[in-house]
């Protein structure tokens, strides 16, 4: 009997796919077409674990959706401009240029070597000048269009990049690329920038949100982003002086209830109101606030402040109000500056009880949440009315006499896109004394790149490509005088927001790409990643959005549907890291005899696909027995002689094939790859006891295990491709060979059973009859919709109603 030798097995198919090409999609296809893809990768060292997870996912889809009958597509390409690429070169003594020319081949082998269906042929790099022309064009198109201004703004600086940061670049006050303990702490500057001007989109951006098939978290994550909200901008005069401080607040109904006002360390007004006698303090406060992220910041637990000297008047009751500088107020919302309400706001309250300042109630309310409704107390006029009713009644009436407006105010700010960095696309503007900043015309596009001997930033603020002196001195396209290239180039999150279409025809020279070919493809079927979801997706979405409004695309959003999937952890639970050696590396892991196929299938049994999980050495030794078994039972099957099967064992095999079929078929469908794959194993189990009843060259046990074989082939590919040929099949198990489901060999009713979190019916289950409670119950906590609410929470209790519900009680976040 053959051995199983997943080293042999797996070089021979993943030659044999190379040269038949079995996974190039044909974009002109009349077929269903499925598009599958994970985040973009920056290649900036080794394969990894995380990368092994990520990728596996969206291919199982991939693979899944091809075996059905689909044109399904699995693109590969290279986020390889940015910081993590040029800080690599830099630390490998290298040119980008080289560093790329060197990783890029090498990921091509470790990609092949996990067995992933990628389409070799419609490879993209945003290095390269056919691909970043294009993301040139986008900002030039953005500036015709009134979306790409330049402003100076303070921006997180980090000293030893030598580039400005976004804000989720910046990591415990450091710099995402080198945030150890003894790294310089990052600190904001005034730095001249571009932008998109991002904000133009962001009720579009938001109405949209709710339609995505998307993980919640990450739904939620996108409208705290933008973070709309709907209150009333109110003018609170300085007290002996000829200025206003302006606030922003969704409660113009508790303005009574303001006792002292708060500004961000860094509000424009904060050096004019301060007094003398409290300068020094302030200014203190102000430089340690600078030195903090605006998410630590928000979430400090306690407040700290410092009084400014000078006071505000409450324009509804003309009372004096101290005005504090506190960094809990962050500049970037609304207008920087707040009336405090401690009465009613949790913040305000925390502070004022720390600095003993007054606390005033102006809503009486029967709940606990002071920020809950009621009725108004110490309001003047105003008192008795719903606080609801109140906060209209007063915003009108102190619009009335100009103190108060509406406003819609946004979380959201425009996107920073351009970096003081060398290896990045170059912006496409020239300076001209006489003609401003004027874009590089379309047909000069793109702007090479100078590949320089010194690109390493130079500490002026300005990126290696000012001392690319014959680059730099150019003529001004409007006037033709002498002029000077942009130096800054573009943020690599530009790159990444738009490549998805790119995929869709990627060797385009003549437009970015072909409207009516990506019309076709679009949207994104199936999108994953585990890290970079709120940035990346929003921006993914803007340009997705700006493309429609150009014609460009029929969907302004790029995604049907997004995994936030879970991480890879050490056995401890911590995160694998190179500082702590605990690292696995995959190819070492395939390298060991276990193979690919082995590696694959524990990954995506390990854990539900939106939860952590947690390496198991144990882990993939397992999930190579499980395919030696299935190795070894097509074997036993090819060597066994011809026979007839009897009735008995042939039903029962094809009732364990078709659960196994259902279940496989509904569990990859719902991203339920766990439980997919425990019902292969299940089905083996079944095989392997009727096994020894008896086992023959039929027709019913060849069914059986070409059933099984095309069931396990989208985990592991190169097994059940050798298997599918062994058993007689001239054509790849890759393709058009998902087996059909016969619902009447299952021999069983099938239930339908609503799941409840907490009383309400968030799903419905379908599970055979005879299923025990243990079984339904885990079925139940498997479904994608389920473990998505519950977020890693434990059930408190559950229920179970046979027949009809499963009912899941649990704290929710």
């Amino acid at each position: 009997m053959k051995q199983y030798s997943p080293k042999d097995i797996e070089t021979k198919w993943q030659n044999i796919w190379d040269e038949t090409g079995v996974y190039t999609t044909d974009l002109d296809t009349d077929k269903p077409k499925y598009l599958a893809m994970s985040m973009f990768n920056y290649p900036s060292g080794n394969l990894h674990i995380g990368h092994a997870m990520n990728y596996t996912i969206s291919e199982v889809k991939a693979r899944f959706k091809r075996q059905q009958g689909y044109e399904s597509y699995h693109p590969v390409g290279w986020d390889s401009f940015g910081l993590p690429a040029e800080n690599r070169a830099i630390k490998e003594g290298m040119s980008p240029q080289e560093s790329m020319a060197q990783l890029i081949p090498d990921y091509h082998k470790s990609y092949k070597a996990m067995g992933w269906s990628n389409d070799w042929e419609k490879e993209i790099a945003t290095h390269l000048p056919e691909y970043y022309k294009w993301t040139q064009w986008i900002f030039s198109e953005m500036h015709r269009q009134g979306l790409a201004y330049q402003e100076e703004r303070q921006q997180w600086w980090c000293d030893k990049c030598q580039t400005v940061l976004a804000n989720e670049q910046v990591i415990d006050g450091r710099c995402w690329r080198h945030d150890s303990h003894d790294d310089p702490i990052v600190e904001k500057k005034g730095v001249k920038q571009w932008f998109f001007k991002i904000t133009d989109y962001a009720d579009e951006l938001l109405e949209s949100i709710n339609s995505l098939d998307w993980t919640e978290s990450v739904k939620l994550a996108q409208k705290n982003w933008i973070g709309r909200s709907e209150g009333a901008e109110i003018a609170f005069s300085i007290a002996g002086t000829s200025e206003s401080l302006t606030v922003f607040t969704t409660r113009p109904d508790t303005i009574f209830g303001a006792t002292f006002m708060v500004v961000a360390p860094e509000n424009e007004l904060v050096d004019r109101l301060t007094t003398d006698d409290y300068r020094s303090e302030v200014t203190a406060y102000q430089r340690a606030a600078a030195v903090k992220t605006e998410l630590e910041r928000a979430s400090a637990k306690v407040k700290t402040g410092v009084f400014t000297g000078a006071y505000a008047i409450n324009p509804a009751n003309y009372e004096q109000l101290p005005i504090w500088v506190a960094d809990y107020v962050l500049e970037g919302y609304g207008t920087g500056a707040i009336m405090a309400v401690p009465a009613h706001d949790e913040r305000d309250n925390e502070f004022a009880l720390k600095y003993e300042l007054p606390i005033v109630k102006v809503i009486e309310s029967t709940h606990s949440d002071i920020s809950k409704p009621g009725k108004m107390i110490n309001s003047g006029q105003f008192d008795g009315i719903t606080s609801q009713d109140a906060k209209s009644q007063i915003l009108n009436w102190l619009a009335e006499t100009a103190k108060a407006e509406k406003k819609i105010n946004y979380k959201m700010r425009d996107w920073s896109v351009s970096r003081q960095r060398y290896w990045g696309a170059p912006i496409p503007v020239i300076y001209c004394e006489k003609d401003g900043a004027v874009l590089v015309p379309d047909d000069h596009l793109p702007v090479i790149l100078p590949e320089l001997d010194d690109f390493k930033p130079s500490g002026d603020g300005r990126s290696a490509l000012a001392r690319a002196t014959d680059w730099l001195s150019v003529p001004c396209p409007t006037c033709g005088g002498p002029a000077e290239r942009e130096t800054d180039t573009l943020d690599t999150y530009i790159c990444s927001s738009w490549y998805m279409y790119r995929y869709m025809d990627p060797h385009n020279q003549q437009q970015i790409f072909d409207s009516k070919k990506v019309k076709k493809w679009e949207p994104i079927n199936f999108y994953n990643g585990g890290d970079h979801a709120t940035a990346h997706l929003l921006y993914a979405r803007f340009i997705g959005h700006f493309f429609k409004r150009l014609g460009l695309v029929d969907e302004p959003e790029p995604f049907k549907q997004f995994v936030f999937n879970g991480k890879v952890r050490a056995s401890d639970g911590t995160m694998f890291s190179k500082s702590k050696g605990n690292g696995i590396d995959p190819l070492q892991t395939i390298n060991q005899g276990y193979g690919a196929d082995a590696l694959r299938t524990y990954l995506m049994f390990a854990a539900p696909l939106e939860f952590d999980s947690r390496w198991d050495p144990n882990g993939v030794p397992g999930a190579y027995r499980f395919l030696n078994r299935l190795w070894n039972l097509v074997q036993e099957f090819l060597a066994s002689a011809a026979g007839d099967t009897g009735s008995s064992v042939t039903k029962q095999l094809e009732l364990s094939t078709h659960k196994m079929i259902k279940k496989v078929t509904e569990d990859l469908d719902g991203n339920r790859y766990n439980t997919a794959i425990a019902a292969c194993m299940e089905n083996l189990n079944e095989l392997y006891k009727l096994k020894h009843t008896s086992i023959e060259q039929s027709q019913s046990w060849r069914t059986a295990l070409e059933s099984a074989v095309a069931c396990i082939a989208p985990f592991a590919p190169h097994i059940t491709e050798e298997l599918w040929h062994q058993l007689g099949h001239s054509s790849s198990v890759h393709r058009d060979s998902w087996p059909k489901l016969d619902e009447s060999k299952l021999g069983t009713d099938i239930l339908t059973l609503a799941v409840q979190v907490n009383g309400k019916v968030k799903a419905e289950i379908s599970v055979p009859s005879e299923m025990q409670k243990d079984d339904v119950i885990a079925t139940a906590l498997a479904h994608n919709k389920i473990t998505s609410l519950l977020a890693g929470n434990e059930p408190q209790k559950i229920i179970y109603v046979p027949r009809r519900i499963v009912n899941i009680v649990a704290k929710l976040a």
